[in-house]
């Protein structure tokens, strides 16, 4: 994993839980960059169509990329956009998100060591329920 040690308005953990989590989703840099300038429609993540845009490494499912962006906006990275009848189905960067992608594209987004996947499984799937949590 690259530094997170670079001044920033967030903790050094919440940084690098953020990081962790992109890096070890099925997701390009390139579409957290396009992310940086407009909202990015779910369908265009999503099977071959994921692929031909640069986006995602793999075919992915919808719910599949659905669960993996929902991941995202829990750790705070994505925040799903909202048009005049509610939610839709685009998403774009927070300002974690935003400091994060600049970074990147100074230094490349670093390939996740097997004890990262294996704490972003961690953070992801054994946590406290919601209601637990201080």
């Amino acid at each position: 994993m690259t530094s997170v040690q670079k001044t920033s308005r967030y903790s050094s953990s919440v940084l690098k839980r953020a990081e962790r989590a992109v890096c070890c989703s099925p997701f390009k840099l390139a579409l957290f960059d396009q992310m940086r300038q407009q909202s990015v429609d779910l369908r265009l993540m999503t099977g071959q169509t994921g692929i031909k845009t640069g986006y995602t490494k793999r075919p992915l499912a919808e719910m599949a990329a659905e669960k993996q962006l929902l991941w995202l906006m829990e750790v705070g990275l994505l925040r799903r956009e909202v048009d005049g009848q509610g939610l839709t189905n685009s998403f774009r960067l927070t300002p974690l998100g935003h400091e994060l992608v600049v970074r990147w594209r100074e230094d490349c987004l670093p390939a996740p060591a097997l004890a990262d996947r294996f704490y972003n499984f961690l953070n992801r799937w054994l946590r406290w329920p919601s209601w637990l949590r201080p």
